[in-house]
């Protein structure tokens, strides 16, 4: 007879980093997220609105 596949207690991990992939996870989106603002905003007082609107402008239809 087959056996199932899925042992009938499920398999705890009791490792220190049990867990932490999550959190490490939204951390570095967080991070990555927070330096694409900071670099927006160096664009924006370096060139200033109106220049980097139309850079933002022209990136966009580069892509599309």
């Amino acid at each position: 007879m087959a056996q199932p596949l899925h042992p009938t207690h499920p398999v705890q991990d009791n490792s220190p980093t049990a867990g932490r992939l999550p959190l490490v996870l939204l951390s570095a989106g967080a991070g990555v997220g927070g330096l694409v603002v900071l670099g927006a905003l160096a664009l924006w007082f370096h060139y200033g609105s109106q220049v980097f609107f139309e850079m933002i402008r022209t990136g966009f239809a580069a892509c599309f």
